[in-house]
């Protein structure tokens, strides 16, 4: 693999960044709003948003991955994005609340409440392991340097870098330190896989390596000669290769951007002669822990594009 200098990160605007929502957007008025951290604490805390204002705002660079339908967990969605979050990582929050000795789970749980998949009466709530969340998540109430839009959580959200967007919890309102998982649909009936080499269903958490061809897009018609292939790859630990295939022939490797000090997507670029006609053109990542993408039956599964080339 030739690596090359990093470039500053690449955000998709905000009208482009995917919107996925189980029950709908609910709608909030922020200063009737508040989160409340509660359970196994000792100082149970309540806060609204000038409160959460005042813990500070740091910002969080990092690519965001759709799932998909639970239902379908081997169907490829490719829905990904690369934003900028700001807010406060969660930590701050369990500092002052000051979690007890019997607290193992964090729970998360939104404001968007109501039905899915014929199930009534349901809320949205996810769960993570205490030391997983107090590393990793973060709170985030603005979103490529505006404030949070309704879509995407406003008005405060969890973000958890690495993992599928299923476990950034839209719509904050309560956070609950617990000695066991949250009993939810969504944690212990949706969202949950077996992987590779498993047994047992474990749940969605990590994100898969994958690669998606940005240029050229499906059904491009591009000139004869010389043309650029790139996208980005992103897992949850570093790419360490990617490769090109055009027409079923001999994979070739990309140049590859070395990772950022972020939790972002890597760029891949490839220049090839093409002819005149019609031609596929596949993608598949490799990243540090050794994993492919594979050529098909997965939800990670080589990304295609078809392109014809003009004479």
């Amino acid at each position: 693999m030739t690596q090359v200098p990093a470039p500053a990160p690449d955000f998709t605007p905000t009208d482009d960044v995917f919107v996925r929502k189980h029950m709908g957007v609910p709608d909030i008025d922020v200063t009737d709003w508040a989160l409340v951290v509660e359970g196994l604490v000792e100082h149970p805390l309540s806060l609204d948003m000038d409160a959460v204002l005042a813990l500070g705002t740091e910002r969080l660079p990092a690519f965001h991955e759709c799932f998909g339908s639970p239902f379908a967990p081997d169907v490829p969605t490719r829905a990904v994005a690369q934003v900028e979050w700001a807010g406060v990582p969660l930590a701050a929050l369990l500092d002052r609340a000051v979690p007890r000795a019997a607290a193992r789970h964090v729970w998360f749980e939104g404001a968007d409440t109501g039905s899915f998949h014929g199930r009534d009466g349901l809320t949205y709530v996810k769960d993570l392991p205490l030391p997983v969340a107090r590393r990793d998540v973060f709170l985030a109430h603005r979103m490529n340097g505006e404030p949070l839009r309704a879509e995407h959580g406003f008005p405060l959200r969890a973000v958890v870098p690495r993992m599928f967007g299923t476990n950034s919890v839209k719509w904050l309102t309560r956070i609950v330190l617990a000695d066991g998982r949250a009993d939810s649909v969504f944690t212990t009936e949706f969202y949950n896989r077996v992987l590779p080499g498993d047994s047992e269903p474990s749940p969605v958490r990590e994100v898969d390596v994958s690669s998606k061809l940005f240029v050229p897009g499906e059904g491009e018609q591009l000139p004869a000669g010389r043309a650029e292939l790139s996208g980005r790859a992103w897992s949850a630990t570093d790419v360490v290769g990617v490769e090109i295939s055009v027409d079923g022939g001999p994979w070739e490797p990309a140049v590859v951007d070395p990772p950022g000090s972020g939790p972002t997507w890597q760029r891949f670029s490839l220049t090839r002669e093409l002819a005149p006609g019609a031609h596929r053109i596949r993608c598949r990542a490799r990243d540090l822990a050794g994993r492919v993408q594979p050529l098909g039956g997965a939800r990670n599964s080589v990304h295609e594009v078809g392109v014809e080339v003009g004479e």
